[in-house]
């Protein structure tokens, strides 16, 4: 399935870029959004993709076109400032991150992301060896209560403490080793209407254990408080978000830059998928779309 950028020229008309622009997009992923702004930038512009899954800088390297100086690193967007002061620069003038996902991160047999995948539970962006735990971790070993805390706690999840049971239960009589497993599990542990349901019913329980092994929300704020702090005057900073714990971060923290006067709201409201793109790509449902201006 071919990846579709989400609210790519919305995004890309809100940060406003000027010919001679530097423009940081913190979520590289298939290139959508980065191909649009190199065609906003001329040789006197920048353009730095930053992505924390080297797949993502492996297959753009050296095939984003255009006259702007263009820079790629397989970095973490919380790392922005290390990033900056590397390049020697002070101020950008515009900053994007698209916190969604490549379709191909979801069929990837290697990482546990799939719903099918027999060969692997770490969800991990980046290499596993550089985390302090995986997904199999956490299944196989916390204590149940503290499973249960995590559905619910970054997954939403409903039916935590009963998948919760379930997992411990299957665990104690073989390790949970792949994505396929957990999600057959999980399935067997929620009400039948549930696992029949619109989405798959591992839905929420495998967001949940994706955030918690990636620190998705702390890393989302250390972004968010960097990037404000790179942004030059008239800069614009703007964040697609796909679920309502990731959009309330955002929306905070905005509100939080409005209140002490130091950025105006491009967009009071966030701005969504029209009909056509809704029709075109379901899966855009979710997407919210926010721009701050720095004062």
């Amino acid at each position: 399935m071919k990846h579709i950028t989400v609210l790519q020229n919305e995004a890309v008309t809100g940060l406003n870029l000027k010919p001679d622009s530097i423009v940081i997009d913190a979520t590289l992923g298939a290139g959508g959004h980065a191909k649009l702004i190199l065609g906003q930038l001329s040789a006197a512009g920048s353009y730095i993709g930053l992505d924390a899954d080297p797949t993502a800088i492996e297959e753009l390297t050296g095939k984003l076109s255009g006259t702007a100086n263009i820079k790629l690193f397989n970095k973490n967007f919380s790392e922005l400032s290390a990033i900056l002061d590397e390049l020697g620069i002070v101020e950008v003038d515009a900053i994007l991150a698209d916190l969604g996902w490549r379709t191909d991160q979801f069929t990837d047999g290697n990482r546990g992301f799939s719903f099918t995948d027999e060969s692997a539970l770490t969800m991990t962006y980046g290499d596993p060896e550089k985390y302090p735990f995986v997904a199999s971790d956490i299944v196989n070993g916390w204590a149940e209560e503290d499973i249960a805390n995590v559905l619910y706690g970054y997954g939403e999840e409903r039916y935590s403490r009963r998948i919760a049971k379930a997992i411990v239960q299957a665990r104690s009589a073989e390790k949970i080793t792949s994505a396929k497993s957990l999600a057959d599990i999980i399935a067997s542990a929620v009400p039948p209407a549930y696992r029949h349901g619109r989405t798959n019913p591992a839905t929420k329980s495998f967001q949940a254990l994706r955030i918690a092994v990636n620190d998705e929300f702390a890393v989302l704020e250390s972004f968010l408080a960097q990037a404000w702090q790179a942004l030059a005057k008239d800069g614009r900073l703007t964040v697609i978000t796909f679920h309502s714990l990731e959009d309330r971060i955002v929306k905070h923290t905005f509100r939080s830059y409005t209140h002490d006067q130091t950025g105006v709201l491009v967009s009071k409201k966030p701005i969504t998928p029209n009909f056509e793109e809704l029709a075109q790509n379901p899966r855009s449902r979710s997407a919210k779309l926010r721009i701050i201006e720095k004062l």
